[in-house]
């Protein structure tokens, strides 16, 4: 697929200048008038610091293995005191549903942002917004070190009109995991189940509900992993948000009725009862982590979270576990990546000294034991930061690996459009998991639930100044 250039005013015609539908995705108010409303954004749990010259400012995500966070700290840290430059660093819980953006947002406004971010939030809501300073310096000059940025979309998701507004730091993978040892036991190679009818009737035939065995290790409640799940559904049966500009809202279509309709009978048929684990309708991103840790699970989606935490404990479904590639979908197999990110904010008092941490951070000496200990969580960004120590760590780091590296474009939540930051609002809003809860409360049909929620993403795209009559 040919990449598309977008001019800054055309950018912000569609990440919506007047910043509404952002606004009102992250406060909740786009409800339908029957739906159960949208809980209000995480709070951050810290005041945020406040920049300053002469004092390197940073704030960085939690990570999912504390010495991954160590690592990080401990690389800021010996920076500043090797250029002899003060340091206030702090963590933040920057994520989709939180008040992280909207925060940045105010401290650039109010002049006193902090220096330079970590985290893996939505690059088109920053530059939409104003808040980011382009960086396209740093980024050229680190595909010149390091190779080029992968996955392919980590540029289309940061190279707006041709500028960089962020860094590439560390990509990530959804994949699919399941116990070998249990689907061995019912003579079901896990890699030949391409399909997502195959996975759901395999999932079906290995649970045990009496042994607290459940095949099914998935939910459609609201979260980041139901997001994904629901989507990734909808895609596999050729539905998608918009059409291919980004600039039409194209949910309500037979594609995504028939997605929707699958999940519907997944999780509320009689038939598939036996392989969905209790109170998987409540499950929060935690949730499958846990069971599947615990052994009551036999299939999942998650991040390499999951799997990265049962090989550091040594819990021995590490040893069972495979790493499956996404299901087949009507147009071929889709592959999801991900990046994190590293931001410098507008007006940032420390301009030179935050570049400079950024190609210290990324310095092999640094970059690589993070990504050696990151358990499949923190993986290279750049093609050359594939090291035989990197892939030598784990051998299903080459599963993940071919997935990052795959050079078909598949733009993730915004395909078949390149994205932007109306798409990006859509999850914030928690259109797709409402939409299920609708359905599986008995509010409203599967056609009256996709209808519903093509109305509400056509409402955040009014109200960003992009009309859809």
């Amino acid at each position: 697929m040919s990449k598309k250039n977008l001019t800054r005013r055309e950018f912000l015609r569609i990440a919506g200048t007047t910043g509404a539908a952002l606004a009102a995705a992250q406060t909740g108010i786009l409800m339908a008038q029957d739906a159960t409303p949208t809980p209000a954004p995480t709070a951050t749990p810290l005041p945020l610091p406040v920049g300053a010259e002469g004092t390197l400012t940073v704030i960085h995500k939690t990570e999912y293995f504390e010495v991954v966070q160590t690592m990080f700290r401990e690389g800021v840290v010996s920076f500043a005191e090797e250029q002899g430059i003060g340091l206030d660093i702090s963590t933040a819980n920057p994520e989709l549903f939180g008040d992280f953006t909207a925060k940045m947002l105010a401290a650039v406004q109010a002049g006193n942002p902090p220096d330079l971010g970590y985290h893996v939030l939505s690059i088109p809501q920053m530059y939409a917004l104003d808040i980011v300073e382009d960086v396209s310096d740093v980024v050229e000059e680190l595909i010149s070190r390091y190779g080029l940025v992968v996955p392919r979309i980590a540029e289309f998701n940061a190279k707006i009109d041709g500028k960089w507004w962020a860094v590439p730091f560390m990509s990530v993978t959804g994949a699919w995991f399941a116990r070998r040892d249990v689907f061995d036991a019912h003579g079901i190679d896990v890699n030949t189940l391409d399909t997502w009818d195959a996975r759901r009737e395999a999932a079906l035939e290995v649970s045990d509900p009496d042994n607290n065995l459940w095949g099914w290790g998935l939910t459609v409640n609201r979260s980041g992993d139901a997001h994904g799940l629901i989507l990734s559904v909808i895609q596999g049966f050729g539905g998608s948000f918009t059409d291919e500009t980004g600039l039409r809202v194209n949910f309500n279509t037979p594609e995504t009725l028939a997605g929707v309709e699958w999940l519907a009978e997944t999780y509320m048929s009689d038939r598939f009862r036996p392989m969905l684990p209790p109170g998987v309708e409540s499950w929060t991103d935690t949730s499958n982590n846990e069971a599947y840790l615990a052994g009551t699970i036999a299939l999942t989606i998650n991040q390499p979270s999951v799997y990265a935490k049962a090989k550091a404990d040594g819990n021995p479904v590490f040893e069972n576990t495979a790493v499956l590639h996404n299901p087949l979908t009507i147009d071929g197999r889709l592959l999801e990546a991900g990046s994190g990110w590293l931001t410098i904010f507008k007006g940032a008092r420390n301009l030179d000294a935050a570049k400079s941490l950024i190609y210290h951070l990324l310095d092999p000496s640094v970059y690589v034991p993070m990504a050696q200990n990151g358990g499949g969580l923190f993986l290279p960004a750049y093609e050359n930061l594939w090291t035989d120590d990197v892939l030598g760590t784990d051998p299903n780091f080459q599963v993940f690996r071919d997935i990052l590296l795959n050079e078909d474009i598949f733009y993730g939540r915004s395909h078949p459009a390149p994205p932007n930051a109306l798409i990006d609002a859509i999850d914030g809003a928690a259109v797709t998991s409402q939409m299920m809860a609708n359905i599986t409360t008995g509010a409203m049909t599967p056609a009256q639930a996709v209808e519903d929620a093509h109305n509400r993403i056509v409402q955040i795209f009014e109200e960003g100044g992009v009309p859809q009559s």
